[in-house]
């Protein structure tokens, strides 16, 4: 693939053989960050789990100290006193039923998050073959499965970010916009870390922090050292 002259000269700027600390990633990939939008900066961290076994999934969500930088729209499944603590709260959208009509029938996904009540996931669950591939299906281990509609979407509105092993023992999570500076995205870097080296499944073996990539959205990737990760 024939990358464009800014990728070029982004490349120049990184020593491909070395294994750089956070705040050094993080300063590079704001040096590297050239287009003229304000780019967001994600992580990537490979894992040394096997993502076939159940018991080997990692995944989880953390609130990051200062936000994604993007502005989340959230739905929300509930009924009767949930629905109105949810439209309070801040939700876009609230309902039931007719919104699960509005999906199957339209493909509509004019929304980022999912959260349901628990008593509605019977209805949800008709949703899954749809929700589930994009990764919007509420799950009670990420916190959008919940009676407490109302802290789910204040975590969510105030920068709560999910993260997922996917079939290549990778997950990819953005912590932040360009334009927030290094110390404000290695703070993020820092939680997300944290959060997934809790996550630490206990039939993980060897390995488990394989290699973390730090990129803008345009930028090439930047080795961080996985043993200064936590420094």
């Amino acid at each position: 693939m024939k990358r464009g002259k800014n990728y070029q000269e982004s490349l120049k700027l990184i020593d491909k053989n070395s294994l750089y600390t956070p705040m050094e990633a993080m300063e590079l990939a704001i040096q590297t960050s050239k287009a003229k939008f304000d780019e967001t900066i994600e992580l990537s961290v490979r894992l040394g789990v096997d993502p076939r076994h159940a018991d080997q999934q990692v995944r989880g969500a953390v609130v990051l100290p200062h936000g994604t930088g993007k502005k989340v729209r959230v739905l929300v499944f509930a009924k009767g006193d949930k629905a109105k603590e949810a439209e309070a709260a801040g939700a876009e959208f609230v309902g039931a039923e007719e919104l699960v009509d509005k999906i199957q029938k339209e493909n509509w996904f004019d929304y980022d998050v999912v959260v349901a009540t628990p008593d509605m996931m019977g209805l949800v669950g008709r949703l899954g073959k749809i929700l589930g591939p994009k990764g919007l299906m509420p799950n009670p281990k990420s916190g959008t499965v919940t009676f407490d509609v109302a802290k789910a979407i204040a975590d969510i509105k105030a920068g709560k970010v999910e993260y997922r092993v996917d079939k290549t023992a990778i997950i990819h999570v953005p912590i932040g916009k360009k334009s927030f500076g290094a110390e404000k995205l290695a703070d993020n870097f820092h939680t997300l870390m944290e959060a997934v080296i809790k996550a630490k499944p206990a039939a993980a073996k060897g390995q488990y922090i394989k290699s973390v990539v730090v990129s803008s959205t345009m930028g090439p990737g930047i080795k961080i050292n996985a043993a200064k990760v936590l420094e």
